[in-house]
Order: C-alpha cells, then structure tokens, then sequence
C-alpha cells in the first residue's frame, strides 16, 4: 500500500493531458490562453499547498495577492476602475481552474467578484464606485456579502437587521450569518430593512468597511470543508455609518440580493466545476496505476462505467455553466439558466468527489489523498448562494411562467 501510496503522488504532465482532453477547444483565443495561465497558476501555486490551508485552516493570502496582479479578483470590472474588463465566461473558466488547485481559494475569488464588487459595480453611485471597487481589484483586499441571517436562511425577503435614520447617519443593527471571508475582509455588502411596512420592497443595501465602530465578528465557524475560506457572523450593534453609503435607491435591496446572486451561482457552478475535475483526475490517474487481478482497474468494467457517469455528469454540467455565463454576457435573461448550472454543477461535483473516493477505495479514505478533501469541499456548493431545493424552485418557477399563456 505504501508503494502505492508513493507511486500516485507522482504528480506530473499526465493529469494535465486528462484535464485538457475533457475541454472545449473552440473557446476564442482569449479564454484559451486565461485557461492556461489559471491552469499553471493552480497547478504552481495552489495544488502544492491545498492540503495544508485545509488543516491548518489558513488563509491563502500570498496567492490571493498573486491573483489580484492577474486579475482574477476583479474580472469584470473595467479597466478605469483597476479590473480586467473580462466577460462572465472568461470569470467561470478562470473560477474552475483556481477551484481545481483549492476549492477555498475559489470561494475567495468568487465572493470578491461576484457578491462585493458586483452589486457595487452595477448599482453604486459614481461616488461609491470611486470610493470602493479600486482598492478591491488587486488582492491587497477583499470584499464580503452581508444577506443571510441566523432566522432566516434562504427567506432573504425576511431580514431583520435595520437601518435607521440618525442625522447624517445610518444606524445598523442586527446580526449577519454564515458570512463567506468575514475574517479577512476590509469591506462588506450589507442588507438591511429601512421600513418595516413595505416588506421585502424595505429592504436596502449599503457598503461599509470592515472593521468600524459597532461592527464585530462572530467566531470563525469550524466547518467540514472550504476551511482557508474564514466563515463568521457580522454583528452589528449601533453600527453608524455615513448617509452616503447605501448602493442604489432606498428599497431596492431584495432586487439588488436576488440579481446579485444570480450572477453570483453562475459563479459557485464554476467553483464546483473545479472540484468535480479534481476529484475525476485524482480518480482517473489512481486507476491508471492501481493493479488488481494483473491489471489496471481501468480495465475493469466497474470503474470504466463509473469513470463514465463522472465524466458525463462534469460535461454537462459544465455545458449548462458556459451557457448561463454566455446569455449573461448576451444581456438575456439567466436566471433559470444559473439556477439550473448551480444545481447541475455542485450535484455534480458531489456525485464525483464520492465516486473518486469509491474508485480509490481505502486511499480515498485517508488525508494523504486529495480525494477526501474534494468531498468534503463539494458538500458546501449544493448549500450556498441557493441550496439545491431553492435552485429547482426557481427553476419551475421560470419554467411555469414560460407555459404561461394569459
């Protein structure tokens, strides 16, 4: 076993030629070459390391500076602002490639993006876009997202933290939970209800910086994987902050939380995405050299059909991400389709990251193998920005409505 052991740590070129042939090769240039340098980045920077952020539950802050100077902190952003001025199919490519090296650092990335400096980008003010996205683009610091509450869960519409009032302030109170880079975050999105009587049409957004007087943490959550990523609680107690820092128009917070995550699931597919390629090249590279009976298991038909669903479930799930991500990018409407890649690529990469860990038998089993970690990171993606149950709400929900004839 221990030969063996050795034997499949022998990373080398191999699994690069795996990940390549299970790839599109008609991607414009552009995306092609992002694809590679994301790809070198994960396998020199985060593949090496991955094993130890997720016991020592460490926060990969050298390699998230190292991302921001590719860009890969504010993709979409445009260039006046400090960004790459990318498209979202180039961010899900890239978002795959840096989750396949450490699925933490992928969350990192996706929260910066898609949950901090997007609703900023499209919903702030010249002010607040000047004031906020700059400092956020390039690594020195990241942004988190301030929606879910410890009563509420997926109930956004329900929140009950507020925002009052007081001269030239606002004044927050209430608590956040199960906030993704709470610990390491210089900023926060926060939502909060302004007027009570009109409901989710009460609740509005504002931006504010982490930390400031009134804000504090919660204890970093112990969780069962994505454990570099910090997970805390936000809790704000006569939290002041200026009457200029709310991100659209008063009330518009359920529409800015709903639009956000839309693009933010488009997002977490990709995370998941990544995983689910870990975990099949663990798998795939772990037959190639596993002996039984005289031969590679990869030539017994059990593992050639489980190889098989894996593969099929990734490229599907994949296609469905690449699609959200190009009607996004075509300004239609995505809002079934990201639901329908989130619920496709994180059901996937759980589906995967088990069956790597049957394939690999009692390795899968133990640290010393990646394939234990892939499913315990891919757990969460069928929990966050939407568990899975929503995700098929608001796909029949958009379904029904297109049958709909009156």
């Amino acid at each position: 076993m221990l030969a063996c052991r050795k034997t499949v740590l022998r990373l080398g070129p191999w699994v690069r030629q795996l990940h390549s042939a299970f790839q599109i090769a008609e991607l414009p240039e552009t995306h092609q070459m992002l694809r590679q340098t994301c790809q070198d980045f994960a396998d020199r920077e985060l593949i090496p390391i991955a094993s130890r952020l997720d016991r020592e539950h460490s926060f990969p802050g050298e390699q998230i500076k190292k991302m921001g100077e590719l860009g890969l902190l504010a993709m979409a952003v445009p260039e006046q602002y400090g960004g790459a001025g990318l498209d979202t199919l180039a961010y899900v490519i890239a978002l795959e490639e840096i989750s396949r090296g450490c699925a933490s650092t992928g969350v990192i990335m996706s929260v910066n993006n898609s949950l901090f400096l997007g609703p900023v980008l499209k919903y702030g003010s010249d002010a607040i876009k000047e004031k906020w996205i700059p400092s956020f683009t390039d690594g020195q610091k990241i942004g988190c997202f301030g929606l879910s509450e410890p009563g509420n869960g997926s109930d956004a519409g329900a929140a009950s933290t507020t925002a009052r009032v007081d001269g030239d302030s606002w004044v927050i109170n209430g608590t956040k939970a199960w906030i993704t880079n709470a610990w390491d975050a210089s900023a926060t999105v926060v939502f909060a209800t302004t007027d009570k009587s009109l409901k989710h049409k009460g609740i509005s957004a504002f931006v504010l910086p982490m930390p400031c007087p009134g804000l504090s943490l919660g204890k970093k959550e112990d969780k069962l994987g994505i454990r570099a990523s910090s997970t805390a609680n936000l809790i704000f107690e006569d939290c002041r902050i200026p009457r200029d820092s709310m991100v659209g128009e008063p009330g518009m917070g359920f529409k800015i939380a709903m639009q956000t995550l839309d693009s933010g699931r488009i997002g977490i597919a990709g995370q998941a995405l990544g995983i689910g390629q870990a975990a099949l090249d663990c798998a795939v590279e772990y037959a190639s050299k596993r002996q039984a009976f005289g031969k590679s298991i990869t030539k017994l038909q059990a593992i050639q059909f489980k190889l098989s669903d894996m593969a099929l479930a990734l490229e599907s799930a994949r296609l469905l991400t690449w699609r959200a991500a190009m009607l996004k990018d075509n300004g239609k409407n995505y809002t079934k389709e990201a639901a329908m890649a989130k619920l496709a690529a994180s059901e996937a990469a759980t589906f995967i990251s088990h069956q790597s860990i049957q394939i690999l038998g009692g390795m899968g089993y133990v640290t010393d193998m990646p394939a234990e970690r892939h499913y315990r990171d891919a757990r969460i993606t069928e929990i966050y920005e939407g568990t899975s149950e929503i995700q098929r709400l608001v796909i029949a929900n958009r379904l029904l409505k297109e049958y709909d004839t009156e």
